[in-house]
């Protein structure tokens, strides 16, 4: 599942990042090679096409057919490092504008959060509802939802001996300098096992996400 990471950038399963390493983090300061912090924390994002979501009124999909609209905006995160289990939190907006505001009323929107490891594997899974109300007369309001997951920190630590291949510290003109780790099959399905993924987004039916993908 492709996703777009609302808080990090990710590269080769690695977390490019300023700041301080913990116990537990990678930090690679190689002589010719690269600087990066990689956290035990999840990743924390939105995949693609889920984002958002279009309700219609009766069976047409056409634009004058539209009822409401919504988006997830505003991803927050935090995230406690500091025991065995990984303890990640999120919340979010939802933005949410409708066609007919003659007369109060309550939608409730269906979302999902989701672990996911090595960008593949689902580990857990769950569904919660955010409730916009929109008051009589306004067109646009707004709701909010959560999302949290547990992550065993173990899964999430990269195995020692791939550490060390990574960090080992390499020289110019070295012939293994010449060779960036990140690119070995072994070391990227190890960095690959060793990552996680808080996602969210709209928990859409397949026609809801083949219309988010190709209109």
């Amino acid at each position: 599942m492709k996703s777009q990471i609302a808080s990090v950038a990710v590269l080769a399963g690695a977390v490019l990042l300023a700041g301080c390493s913990k116990e537990g983090d990678l930090v690679v300061q190689q002589g010719v090679g690269i600087q990066a912090l990689r956290s035990v924390c999840p990743a924390v994002g939105v995949p693609d096409y889920t984002g958002d979501v279009t309700l219609f009124r009766g069976e047409s999909r056409t634009a004058d057919a539209i009822d409401v609209t919504a988006a997830i905006t505003n991803v927050r995160s935090t995230c406690n490092d500091t025991g065995d289990q990984v303890y990640s939190s999120a919340t979010f907006d939802v933005l949410a504008s409708r066609m007919d505001t003659t007369s109060a009323r309550t939608v409730e929107i269906p979302y999902y959060s989701t672990v996911m490891r090595g960008g593949s594997s689902v580990v857990a899974k769950r569904i919660g509802t955010v409730t916009v109300n929109f008051a009589a007369g306004e067109a646009r309001a707004q709701g909010s939802g959560t999302a949290a997951a547990y992550v065993d920190r173990a899964a999430a630590t990269i195995p020692a001996d791939i550490r060390e291949r990574i960090t080992r510290r390499r020289r110019a003109g070295d012939q293994s300098a010449a060779i960036d780790p990140l690119t070995e099959p072994d070391v990227r399905a190890a960095i690959a096992r060793a990552s996680f993924e808080l996602l969210i987004g709209f928990q859409l039916t397949d026609e809801q996400l083949q219309y988010n993908a190709t209109r």
